[in-house]
């Protein structure tokens, strides 16, 4: 991902809507007090893999169907078939039901028929095979995907109270491929191994198993909590990545498909905060930034440093107009500062730089590394959370390496070089987090690699023409930008000349190696 640049003709399309999905937090009275249930997703799913989260799913046309078929689900038809999901989910992934206010054993024949067709279970129920029973289940909060993320959902998290251990059946895994392991933990159980990363949390059950655990102190039993959250509906505070990364999506100017900057918040809640590539330019941003700000300050906390990773414009805010919502010293590379403003307290950082952060739960140190390639003076920034990765990769889209101011051999060094540190997690500047680091960098590196070798065979083939390699090097990504492969082709090239390739020298010489 990069700014846009000035000569290319982009067209921006609109963000389709969210789709409806359906969560839900199932929890039991445990020896340390309310348990929750979370299964982990399995490392081949496409969104959260090896994140531990509630049983739940996109709502489906059966579901939909299943709404008018029994309107008792619920007046509103779209909580009806948010109701019916949750009911065939239960069945497809636990091997579940709900009857007469108890979980149990769905009847085999009858799953294995869900699981071969969902349809099967509209069929069972209308035949009175699986139950369609609603008693005891409730809606405790809505969320919505951010807009940074390729596909989104507007997620209805509902709650169930099982009652007892005894009255609670193992969940069966069994012919369903979504989860490979559960737990029954209680909320500070989950969040203390969240804090300590040694489990993965999507953001949106961080914030909500963190209300429910402020809740559970003041009420006697997880009914009357279930009951307060029913009635408050409470939303999404912070997005939360990891234990002190918050991740703060800011609309800006980048390449599509991505729409947003992230702009990251590093620190513990009431603590000393930095803030890492304040992209804020317009009113909308500026806005965003401003809330979030109020709220870090109401919190007790106080703004320390602002971070940016480089010095491209879609990472650099409006920086007169962010002085007027905080004003904290600048910390970047000695190439970034040179097109920011000096000022007496700001800081360059340099590789093997660090420093602590230091919360209510303890001291967190942060490692800077400067990781050139996709622009001169890039830094990231790693921690026993992950790696804040800026524009090294990214969670939507692609990442450009600019000819006049990138190195493709440069980039690809320097991706092995993250790969090496073996994070936790990737935090981008574009796009989700990304759950598989090795996974996801060993990607980036292959198809780097491959690229690069497609530019040389089409040097090899005779080819001198600027085009031609470029239609050559991508010509198993027809859809590609015509203007980006033009410019990452002559980044190839460049590096094949760093390399000493004498032909690619002279094409480059016959096209001037403009940029």
């Amino acid at each position: 991902m990069s700014e846009v640049p000035s000569d290319w003709k982009i067209t921006r399309s609109e963000q389709r809507p969210p789709l409806p999905s359906a969560s839900l937090m199932i929890t039991r009275d445990g020896e340390d007090g309310v348990e929750i249930l979370i299964c982990r997703r399995v490392e081949s799913m496409p969104s959260f893999p090896g994140y531990w989260a509630f049983p739940g799913g996109g709502i489906s046309r059966v579901d939909k169907a299943a709404a008018e078929v029994f309107p008792t689900l619920h007046e509103d038809p779209v909580m009806g078939a948010s109701f019916a999901c949750m009911l065939r989910e239960l069945v497809e992934e636990l091997g579940w039901v709900i009857s007469e206010g108890k979980i149990t054993l769905a009847e085999e024949d009858a799953r294995k028929l869900v699981l071969e067709d969902k349809a099967a279970w509209l069929n069972l129920a209308t035949e009175s095979a699986l139950p369609v029973e609603v008693n005891g289940l409730r809606m405790i909060s809505k969320r919505t995907t951010p807009a940074f993320a390729p596909m989104r959902f507007e997620n209805r998290f509902l709650h169930f109270h099982a009652g007892a251990i005894c009255d609670t059946p193992s969940p069966q895994l069994s012919g369903q491929t979504e989860f490979d392991q559960t737990r029954w933990l209680t909320t500070e159980q989950i969040l203390e191994e969240w804090e300590n990363h040694s489990l993965k949390l999507p953001p949106p059950l961080v914030t909500l198993l963190q209300k429910v655990s402020s809740l559970l102190a003041i009420h006697v039993s997880m009914e009357e909590v279930s009951e307060v959250l029913s009635k408050e509906q409470p939303g999404e505070r912070s997005i939360m990545f990891a234990n002190g990364v918050e991740c703060l999506p800011l609309p800006t100017h980048t390449l599509p498909p991505a729409s947003t900057t992230n702009c990251y918040i590093l620190g513990e809640e009431g603590g000393p905060r930095i803030i890492v590539d304040a992209a804020a330019k317009t009113p909308e941003a500026l806005k965003i930034l401003q809330n979030k700000i109020d709220l870090i300050e109401q919190d007790g906390g106080e703004i320390i440093a602002t971070i940016f990773t480089h010095r491209h414009s879609d990472h650099i805010g409006d920086l007169s107009a962010i002085s007027n919502i905080y004003q904290a010293p600048i910390w970047a590379s000695a190439a970034t500062h040179k097109y920011i403003p000096n000022c007496d307290t700001d800081k360059v950082l340099k590789e093997g730089d660090s420093f602590t952060l230091s919360g209510p739960k303890g001291d967190v140190s942060w490692n800077v590394h400067l990781t050139p390639g996709h622009c001169e003076g890039h830094v990231c920034l790693s921690s026993t959370a992950g790696i804040v990765v800026g524009d090294m990769v990214a969670g939507i889209g692609t990442i450009l390496i600019p000819p006049a101011e990138g190195d493709m051999n440069e980039y690809l060094h320097q991706l092995e070089r993250l790969k090496s540190m073996k994070p936790h997690l990737l935090f981008p500047s574009h796009g989700p987090v990304l759950p598989l680091p090795e996974k996801t960098l060993n990607h980036y590196i292959k198809h780097r690699n491959a690229r690069h070798e497609r530019v040389a065979e089409a040097v090899k083939l005779g080819l001198t023409d600027l085009q031609e390699i470029a239609d050559f090097a991508y010509a198993d990504t027809p859809n590609a930008h015509p203007q980006l492969k033009v410019q990452q082709t002559q980044a190839h090239l460049i590096a094949w000349k760093k390399e000493g390739h004498e032909k690619v020298n002279l094409i480059l010489e016959s096209i001037g190696e403009t940029f």
